[in-house]
């Protein structure tokens, strides 16, 4: 996987991250994701408040597949990535890994959908969106 085709945020391992082995949880993989796409999304100029209070909508994850390839461990300094590989008219498909020296972790495809923010119902991704999550497909 190369590096420089996606958003990358380190994140660190910590002790509540882990088991009493020092191996991460499975379920602190999807943690770390979300927080790369949280974070993701702000470098796209896209914070919660305007996604509700401008566009009016708010994003869900629909559904994923995550793979577990080696654990990581307490105290890594890994590196969680976001890519957008696909635009539908409601979803964006989204590949994430987590590498630690470029070995990939996990890796996993999510999809998540575009909702109204007061309705909770699918609407679709409003234009300004759909180019500014182009921009790093």
């Amino acid at each position: 996987m190369k590096l420089d085709a996606a958003f990358i945020l380190p994140v660190r391992v910590y002790y509540q991250d882990t088991d009493a082995g020092g191996v991460v949880y499975h379920s602190t993989y999807l943690d770390f994701m979300e927080r790369a796409r949280y974070e993701w999304m702000r470098e796209l100029k896209l914070d919660i408040n305007s996604l509700i209070q401008v566009h009016k909508v708010v994003f869900m994850v629909r559904s994923l597949k995550i793979e577990y390839f080696k654990p990581a461990l307490l105290d890594d300094l890994l590196h969680v990535t976001v890519q957008a590989t696909e635009l539908g008219r409601t979803r964006i498909t989204l590949s994430q890994h987590v590498l630690r020296d470029h070995v990939t972790l996990a890796s996993a495809t999510i999809h998540v959908v575009c909702v109204g923010a007061d309705t909770r119902k699918l609407v679709s991704l409003p234009a300004p969106l759909r180019h500014k999550f182009g921009s790093f497909s």
